[in-house]
């Protein structure tokens, strides 16, 4: 059977492809979810603010779509399987938008939830009462309308800065909106003035959003505490019409005081205080004056103000009128013998008395009538004047006085007979009239007319003494008195009653007498100084009387003293003490003889020589008279013999004196010299040093730092400084003596250095001499030793290239003034056998003739040309001893240094051996 053709078969292949396609479109669209899909699908919006929504689906081919909502819409925009729309103006707390597509028959939707917001814009904090007591609650209240959602708002009550209360309305449902805070507090003290605020705070950060917070207008809180006590008033009882009395207004426990209002007021009139703060203390002080219309009882009343609330207090205070009392006086100057009427009154209501005397009755006058007479001049009257207020009696009282008209009057009392005054002091002369009118008063002298100023302060002189004439003068007559003025004065002693010096003869008679003057007469009297007997009368003078007198006057106006020397004069005569028989003159003092001759005035004093002094030699006195004659000095002076005549004008005295000589030690570079030379090994003896002086000084020296030891030889230690000191009576001469010692020559060191050498290198000998003076050093080399060099001081040999001509022994010698020493050092030199083999028998007789040549070369090159002379010896380095032993002593005793043998002993000999490598 024929199969379809090609054709037919491809269409049938088609068919079923397209079948299965078809199928399986069929089953992928039934197995798919198709949903809606909307974007946000929760918001959180501010009120009023605006948002997009995007409604989408999976549905291939939706028929038809869109977005569900109550809110107000801007714009939409849309595609096939979605749709955009803007929401505007979102005002509702919470709604929910549905998003659907209609696809295959079915209906896709899709849910959200748009939220809004509202910041906390406004904060209201209520009003505070505007004053709150002290310990009483009060409210605070806090209002913020409108902000939300509640459940993320949180509300703070502040004082200041501290926090209150704190509440959150976590819980709240989502559509609440505004909330309220309110809290009771508690006022203090410290609250006063304090700024109270409420702090809201808006928290979306949960939601992406921020923090939102905001604070109400401060509310000032005012507190105040008044006590429930009324002020104290402090007001005088009564007070007289015109006077001022003080007021007092005080009340404590006010808070704040300066806040507090004070009112004071009497009756209608208000009166205006001065306040004063202290702490919670107010004190409010006033003056109260009250007028004649207020007389009678009146109220006093203090009121204190604060926060809104009083306290007062009232006294009652009564005012009255009291005029002074009225006192008249019929002639207030009347003439002695007149008859005067004395008449005080003082009000309706006053009953007055006058001069102890009541008036009949209150409102009455009381009267008094007097014949005056001089004494009634100037006398007082008093009125007493009682009136009674409010139970207690209140007085006043005036006073007159009344003038008598009188003649003078020069009582003793007022202007005595007899003045008496002292002279120097100022004084006023008071010579004063009784009299009315007032007299005046003129003083005179009768005999010259001079005035005598009254009342006026003026000093007192002795001219002013002698009698006046005093007169008094009013219009009512005259009165007429003398006065004796007595002007007293100090006594005064002058030159001439009682003189300053007075000059007595010993052995006349005489007598002290002073007269002085003063008023009153004075008294003296004339004591010696140190003495109470008084010199009265004549006395024989004697030198006791001699001495200074004090003479004194004294009256009753004072005293003068004044010394008076009296001077008794005798002739001159010789004391042993005062003018020695022998006299010893110290060469060089510059001391002069004194010799003091007791007389008055005092003696001329003159001493010549004789015998044993030149003839006519005055001899020098401390305390003679300038005398062209006095030529000697005392430096020239002549032992001998000297009559000594003492003159004044009462006669003279003879007296022989002897004078010796001496003189202090001395000493010089002739007698002790300053340098001096010992030598070493001599007898020990003294240092050559005297000294000229009398009597004969003794010399003793002594060595400076360290003693000198006692020996019976001399020794190098005995070098050094000595002082010698010279000493008579008269003093002390010393003197510095350097001592040196001087010794022989001794080699003290003769070493070789190095102590190996090999043929060709250098070695050196060094020699060091002891020696005072220093010695000169020379040497002594073997024969044939060339090349031979010395140091400048001839202390060190030194060789150059060595070889075995330069060993054998070499010597050292020290020469100075006081001997010579020498020491050895042998020098042994074993160069290599190969030279004298290679030199053979032909070169011996060269050798020989050579080593005779060189040995005589250099002895006499060494010990000639080589001896050089040297002032020090010198140091070296030390030698090494061939057969290891040490050095042995030498002639003179000393150690000798090892490699060294000494001359002219025999001892060790030492060697540098020269070896050849």
């Amino acid at each position: 059977m024929p199969g379809p053709s090609p054709g037919l078969r491809r269409e049938l292949l088609g068919l079923w492809a397209t079948l299965g396609l078809g199928i399986l479109g069929i089953s992928a669209v039934a197995l798919e979810p198709f949903w809606a899909d909307l974007q946000p699908r929760v918001a959180l919006v501010e009120r009023g603010g605006s948002l997009w929504l995007n409604c989408s689906t999976n549905c291939p081919r939706p028929e038809r779509g869109g977005l569900e909502t109550s809110l107000r819409r801007n714009g939409t925009q849309r595609g096939l399987r979605w749709l955009a729309r803007q929401l505007v103006d979102i005002r509702e707390p919470e709604t929910q938008p549905v998003c659907f597509f209609r696809c295959a028959r079915r209906t896709l939707q899709a849910r959200g939830l748009i939220r809004t917001f509202q910041r906390p814009d406004r904060v209201e904090l209520m009003p505070l009462p505007p004053w709150q007591p002290v310990g009483e609650n009060f409210t605070l209240s806090c209002r913020v309308p409108g902000a939300g959602p509640r459940a993320s708002l949180t509300l703070t009550l502040l004082r200041g800065t501290q926090e209150l209360i704190r509440r959150s309305f976590v819980g709240e449902p989502p559509r609440a909106r505004g909330a309220v805070l309110t809290a009771t507090v508690l006022a203090r003290r410290e609250d006063h003035g304090v700024n109270f605020s409420c702090l809201a705070e808006l928290d979306l950060r949960p939601y992406g959003l921020g923090l939102f917070a905001n604070s109400s207008a401060f509310r000032q809180l005012r507190t105040f505490a008044l006590p429930p006590i009324p002020p104290s008033l402090v007001a005088p009882r009564f007070l007289e019409v015109g006077s001022e009395g003080p007021v007092s207004c005080t009340l404590d426990g006010l808070f704040p005081a300066p806040e507090a209002g004070v009112s004071l007021s009497l009756g209608d009139q208000r009166l205006h205080p001065d306040v004063t703060l202290e702490g919670d203390s107010l004190v409010a002080t006033a003056t109260a004056t009250p007028i004649a219309e207020q007389e009678g009882t009146r109220q006093l009343m203090c009121s204190v103000t604060l926060g809104g609330e009083s306290r007062e207090t009232q006294e009652n205070l009564t005012v009255y009128s009291f005029p002074a009392p009225l006192l008249t006086l019929s002639d207030p100057e009347a003439p002695e013998g007149k008859m005067v009427t004395i008449s005080c009154w003082a009000g309706a209501r006053a009953l007055v008395t006058l001069e102890g005397i009541s008036a009949s009755e209150p409102g009455q006058p009381a009267e008094l009538q007097l014949n005056v007479t001089e004494n009634d001049d100037k006398r007082g009257f008093f009125c007493d004047a009682a009136l009674e207020v409010d139970g207690e009696t209140l007085r006043k009282n005036q006073s007159a006085e009344l003038r008598v008209l009188y003649s003078p009057r020069l009582d003793d009392s007022d202007c005595p007979r007899s003045w008496t005054w002292p002279e120097g002091p100022e004084q006023t002369l008071h010579c004063e009239a009784r009299g009315n009118p007032e007299p005046l008063v003129h003083c005179a002298r009768p005999d010259s007319g001079a005035v005598l100023a009254l009342g006026l302060l003026g000093p007192v002189t002795r001219a002013l003494a002698g009698i006046y004439r005093c007169t008094a003068v009013n219009g009512q007559g005259q009165a007429v008195k003398d006065v004796t003025l007595t002007v007293e004065y100090a006594p005064a002693l002058d030159s001439v009653g009682c003189p300053e010096r007075i000059t007595w003869l010993e052995g006349t008679e005489a007598s002290l007498s002073c007269v002085a003057h003063g008023v009153p007469p004075p008294s003296v009297s004339c004591v010696r100084s140190g003495k109470e007997e008084v010199m009265e009368g004549p006395l024989l003078v004697a030198r006791e009387h001699a001495g200074i007198y004090r003479c004194e006057a004294i009256n009753a106006r004072g005293s003068a003293a004044k010394n008076v020397a009296v001077t008794v004069e005798y002739g001159p005569s010789f004391e042993e003490l005062s003018c020695p028989s022998n006299w010893t003159w110290v060469e060089g003092s510059g001391r002069l003889f004194s010799c003091e001759v007791d007389g008055k005035p005092e003696p001329r004093v003159e001493c010549l020589g004789s015998e044993g002094a030149s003839e006519g030699v005055v001899l020098p006195l401390v305390s003679s008279n300038p005398d062209p004659k006095n030529s000697m000095t005392s430096s020239n002076l002549s032992p001998g013999i000297y009559l000594c005549n003492a003159t004044n004008r009462h006669g003279s005295t003879v007296k022989t004196v002897v004078v010796s000589a001496e003189s202090p030690p001395q000493m010089d570079e002739f007698s002790c010299p300053s340098n001096q030379t010992w030598l070493e090994g001599a007898e020990a003896t003294a240092l050559a040093c005297s000294a000229r002086g009398r009597p004969s000084p003794r010399v003793r020296c002594s060595r400076e730092g360290a003693a000198r030891l006692e020996r019976l030889r001399v020794s190098r230690e005995d070098a050094g400084t000595y002082r010698c000191v010279a000493t008579n009576a008269h003093g002390t001469d010393s003197r510095t003596v350097t001592v040196g010692v001087e010794y022989r020559p001794v080699v003290a060191e003769l070493a070789a250095s190095p102590p190996s050498v090999r043929p060709g290198d250098n070695f050196t000998l060094t020699c060091r001499a002891e020696a005072w003076p220093p010695a000169q050093i020379s040497w002594r080399a073997p024969p044939g030793a060339l090349n031979l060099g010395l140091s400048s001081n001839n202390s060190t040999l030194s060789v150059a290239g060595a070889m075995g001509s330069h060993g054998g022994e070499y010597e050292c010698s020290a020469t100075n003034a006081h001997g010579r020493h020498a020491r050895r050092i042998t020098v042994r030199v074993a160069g290599p056998w190969l030279w004298v083999a290679v030199g053979g028998a032909a070169g011996g007789a060269a050798l020989l003739a050579a080593g005779a040549g060189l040995a005589f070369y250099v002895q006499s090159t060494a010990c000639k040309k080589g001896e050089y002379n040297v002032q020090e010896a010198e140091s070296s380095g030390e030698a090494v001893c061939l057969n290891g032993a040490g050095g042995t002593p030498g002639a003179d005793g000393g150690a000798e240094t090892p490699g060294t043998a000494e001359s002219p002993a025999d001892g060790e000999v030492f060697a540098i051996q020269l070896t050849a490598s």
